[in-house]
């Protein structure tokens, strides 16, 4: 069986993100995995532990921030409380991760200390 032959691991998804002002961030940002997550509304379907690779944009930033993250959960069509369908992507545990968690908070600043709902938990 020659290289070309053997099934080779799927390739990630790769999505891109731009996020345009503080409130859309605060209602994606997810402080509560330890390395930062973000939310990414979609309809497509994904499977838990899947491998994604996110292309996210920040307000007021012109750069763009690769992730190669992990569906952590996700929102069904129709969920509760009016949510938006989509996932949620953890964040790697490595140096670039803390850099954008540190950016995200960074422009946040105040808002994450708001009881103002997200789309995440």
């Amino acid at each position: 069986m020659s290289m070309a032959e053997q099934p080779g691991a799927p390739r990630p998804t790769v999505i891109q993100l731009s996020i345009k002002e503080k409130a859309a961030l605060y209602a994606a940002y997810i402080p509560l995995f330890t390395e930062g997550g973000i939310f990414v509304p979609s309809s497509r379907e994904y499977k838990l532990g899947m491998d994604v690779y996110v292309l996210l944009t920040l307000p007021d930033d012109p750069q763009r921030y690769p992730i190669a993250g992990k569906v952590a959960w996700i929102t069904p069509p129709g969920a509760t409380g009016a949510r938006t369908q989509g996932i949620g992507i953890r964040f790697p545990a490595d140096e670039k991760s803390r850099q954008l968690k540190a950016r995200i908070e960074e422009i946040l600043g105040a808002h994450l200390a708001s009881d103002r709902p997200t789309q995440t938990v």
